[in-house]
């Protein structure tokens, strides 16, 4: 049986309504500030709407994988606080933040976003690892876009330490991250028979599916991720294809901007 709020929240999606009166494809207001932690070589504060978290990015050296010998290493973290929501219990990483850190993940990996080739120091010995710890403040829904949009915009403003003499200089800057794309990720919620983006707790509450879409700079799909008990139709697939497309463009020039 529906709780009162999902049932609420149905029968306003399903009259063409949402609860904070935004049309189905349009996102809360967005505000992206960069460079906001002091002692990380990246990062980034994001708020959308309610929903608030902040990224850093730590680089350091380690040994490749002994297939990619001469890539560097991608490595994302997600936290979710029960500071930040009541639904978050205390612990190590949960499913929902597995889920997270793994979806962030495949979307800047199968973008080739980083170019991890000039991140090898001496081949199948030492290469970069790029390490991306999120951690999310306040919970108000939409929380894979907003990671994996402060994941882009901490890369973005991500410096490489100086390396010498098999140390790494922290506070002294070699270059920036090589940085070759930047992939949008854009979560499609199905409640009843209405597709929505960028959900809000209440309505994520009452989905019946999500699918997340990573979309590069030429408008190529690189990524997925299907959630919830729900099905998306052959159609409904297709139009979370050019809805994340669209919205991706407009996200994008907010993360350049």
């Amino acid at each position: 049986m529906l709780k009162t709020s999902e049932s609420y929240v149905k029968k306003l999606v399903e009259s063409g309504m949402r609860v904070d009166n935004r049309k189905f494809d349009e996102f809360r207001p967005i505000k992206i500030e960069k460079n906001v932690i002091k002692n990380a070589e990246g990062s980034a504060r994001v708020l959308m709407g309610n929903t608030h978290l902040l990224v850093g990015v730590k680089m350091s050296v380690g040994e490749p994988f002994p297939d990619t010998p001469n890539e560097g290493m991608l490595v994302v973290n997600v936290e979710l606080s029960p500071l930040a929501s009541p639904e978050f219990e205390p612990g190590p990483p949960d499913e929902n933040a597995v889920e997270m850190a793994r979806v962030i993940d495949r979307g800047i990996r199968e973008s080739k976003c980083i170019d991890v080739e000039s991140l090898c120091i001496k081949e199948g010995e030492e290469v970069w690892m790029v390490n991306i710890d999120i951690e999310v403040l306040d919970h108000d829904g939409n929380l894979i876009d907003a990671g994996a949009l402060g994941t882009m915009a901490a890369l973005l403003n991500t410096k490489i330490p100086k390396y010498e003499n098999g140390k790494v200089v922290f506070g002294e800057y070699e270059r920036e991250l090589p940085i070759r794309d930047t992939p949008i990720e854009i979560t499609t919620v199905k409640i009843s028979d209405k597709l929505l983006i960028d959900t809000n707790v209440e309505e994520e509450d009452a989905l019946d599916a999500r699918i997340t879409l990573a979309v590069n700079e030429k408008d190529e799909l690189c990524a997925a991720q299907k959630g919830g008990k729900g099905y998306f139709t052959t159609e409904e697939i297709k139009k979370a294809v050019d809805l994340s497309i669209l919205k991706g463009k407009e996200i994008r020039k907010l993360l350049k901007g």
